[in-house]
C-alpha cells in the first residue's frame, strides 16, 4: 500500500477537503504540510458541515493528524478552531492532533503588516489580493531566519530574544506604513498566555512520521491552495507565499521524498480562482454566473467570491508535470448539468502564436487568449452518481476528453459535496 499526497492542480478551491476526508477512511494518519489558515476545507459528513482551516481533515475521523513544519501557524486561530470543532462534537486531543515543534508562528504583527501593505498598494497591479491573515509576512520572517517557532513557546527567555530580533526588522517597516512600533511586553504576554494551550500538542513531527513509516502505516498528505498559487510555479506575483506542489509534502512534513507515494491531483470540472491575477478562461457572462451560483463558489474561510471559467486543460496538464501527478480526482462534475455547450481550453494564443503551456512572464500570462474546443453538454443530472455507469454518455465523453488532454487518468470522480457521492476508478493507496 502506498502513501498518498493530495494537491490542488489549479488555483485552489478544487474540493480537496471532501476528497481528503473520503480518503481518510483508508489512511492511518493525515498530514498538512504547507500554507496557513488562509486556506479552508469544507467537509460534509452525514449532512453535517465542518469548516477547517489549520486542522487536517483527519481530525473529523479521529485519525492522528499532523500540522507539519511547512505550515505557518496562528496559535490563537488554532485554539479557536479546536474549540469550534469540539463544539460540533469532535474531540481534539494530543493523541489525535500533533503540531510540529519546528513550525513557525503567525503573530499579531503579521496580519497588521499584511493589511497595511495591501492598503498602501495604490499603483496599478500592485495589489496581490491577499487574505490579510499574515501568511506572507510570517513566511518572510521564516526565510529571514527571525521567526518565532512553536518550540520557542516553552521558554520566556527565548521569546524575549526572538521578539527583539523581530523588532529590529519590523519596526522600520511599520513606521513606513504608519503603524506603531511593536510593544515587546504586550507581545510576550500574549505568547505566554497562549503557550499552555498549544504546547500539549507539540512533538517532533518527523519522528512520528518516521515511526509510522517503519510500522507500515498509510499516510495521507493534505495540501492547501493549488499548483498555480505556488510561489515558484504559479502566476507570480499573484501567488501564495509557500510551495503548494507535491514536492513540498516531503520538506513540509519531514519525510523523505520516496515516502510521499502516489500523487493525487484534485481538479475541478471547470476553473476558478480567488483574488487578483491572470485568468485566461474567466467568464463574465451567464455561464460564469451559473458556475458561481450552482457551484457555490465562495471562499470557505474568507467569504470571497471566486472567479469562474471553463476548464483549462493547458493549466492542468502543466500541473500534472510539475506535481508528478499519478491520477486526478475530478470534482463538481454535477455543476455542469444543464449546460448545452461546454468548452475546454486547449492552448493559449499570445502575440499570434499558440502555446501549449502557461509561460512564466506575467505580461504573457495577461495577454493569453484561450483556444477552445467545444463539446456537447447534457441535461441529465449527474448529482449523486456513485458509479461510472450512472453517468450519461456526454458526461462520460467529457471526462474521457479531459483525461486525454491532461495526460493523467481520473482515479476518483466526485458528484456532490457528500462524502459517499464519490466514484472510485482507481485506489490511490494501491499506487
Amino acid at each position: 500500500m502506498a502513501n498518498v499526497a493530495v494537491v490542488g492542480a489549479q488555483w485552489g478551491d478544487e474540493g480537496k477537503g471532501k476528497i481528503v476526508d473520503w480518503l481518510s477512511n483508508r489512511a492511518d494518519m493525515v498530514v498538512r504540510f504547507q500554507g496557513g489558515h488562509n486556506a479552508g476545507h469544507t467537509l460534509v459528513v452525514d449532512g453535517k458541515v465542518y469548516k477547517l482551516a489549520l486542522l487536517p481533515s483527519g481530525v473529523v475521523q479521529g485519525k492522528p493528524s499532523i500540522i507539519g513544519n511547512g505550515v505557518v501557524v496562528d496559535p490563537w486561530h488554532l485554539v479557536g478552531e479546536i474549540n469550534k470543532i469540539e463544539g460540533q462534537g469532535i474531540r481534539i486531543s494530543p493523541e489525535v492532533l500533533i503540531l510540529a515543534d519546528n513550525a513557525c508562528l503567525i503573530l499579531p504583527i503579521h496580519p497588521a503588516l499584511d493589511v497595511a501593505r495591501e492598503a498602501a498598494a495604490n499603483a496599478p497591479g500592485a495589489r496581490i489580493g491577499t487574505t490579510g491573515r499574515g501568511i506572507g509576512p510570517a513566511y518572510e520572517d521564516k526565510v529571514g531566519r527571525r521567526a518565532i517557532r512553536v518550540c520557542d513557546l516553552a521558554s520566556a527567555e527565548d521569546l524575549k530574544i526572538k521578539i527583539d530580533r523581530l523588532r529590529a526588522h519590523h519596526d522600520p517597516l511599520r513606521a513606513g506604513l504608519g503603524l506603531e512600533p511593536i510593544d515587546p511586553e504586550a507581545l510576550l504576554g500574549q505568547l505566554l498566555e497562549i503557550a499552555p494551550k498549544i504546547l500539549p500538542y507539540v512533538q517532533p513531527a518527523w519522528r512520528v512520521l518516521d515511526q509510522a513509516r517503519r510500522d507500515g502505516k498509510r499516510v495521507l498528505f493534505e495540501g492547501a491552495q493549488g499548483a498555480f498559487l505556488d510561489v515558484d510555479h504559479g502566476t507570480y506575483p499573484y501567488v501564495t507565499s509557500s510551495n503548494t506542489v507535491a514536492g513540498q509534502a516531503a520538506a513540509g512534513s519531514g519525510i523523505g521524498p520516496r515516502g510521499v507515494g502516489y500523487v493525487l491531483g484534485i481538479v475541478k470540472a471547470y476553473t476558478t480562482r480567488v483574488g487578483e491575477g491572470p485568468f485566461a478562461c474567466e467568464l463574465n457572462d451567464e455561464v460564469g454566473t451559473h458556475l458561481a451560483t450552482v457551484g457555490r463558489e465562495v471562499g470557505v474561510n474568507t467569504g470571497r467570491a471566486r472567479r469562474c471559467g471553463w476548464f483549462d486543460a493547458v493549466l492542468v496538464r502543466q500541473s500534472v508535470a510539475i506535481n508528478g501527478i499519478d491520477g486526478i480526482a475530478l470534482t463538481k462534475l454535477d455543476v455542469l448539468d444543464g449546460l448545452k455547450t461546454l468548452k475546454i481550453c486547449t492552448g493559449y494564443r499570445i502575440d499570434g502564436q499558440v502555446l501549449d503551456y502557461l509561460p512564466s512572464s506575467l505580461k504573457a500570462q495577461a495577454a493569453a487568449e484561450p483556444v477552445f474546443e467545444e463539446m456537447e453538454g447534457w441535461s441529465e443530472s449527474t448529482a449523486g452518481a456513485r458509479s461510472f455507469r450512472d453517468l450519461n454518455a456526454h458526461a462520460v465523453k467529457y471526462v474521457r476528453r479531459i483525461e486525454e488532454l491532461i495526460g493523467a487518468p481520473v482515479a476518483l470522480l466526485s458528484t456532490s459535496p457528500e462524502r459517499d457521492d464519490t466514484i472510485m476508478m482507481h485506489d490511490p493507496f494501491r499506487g
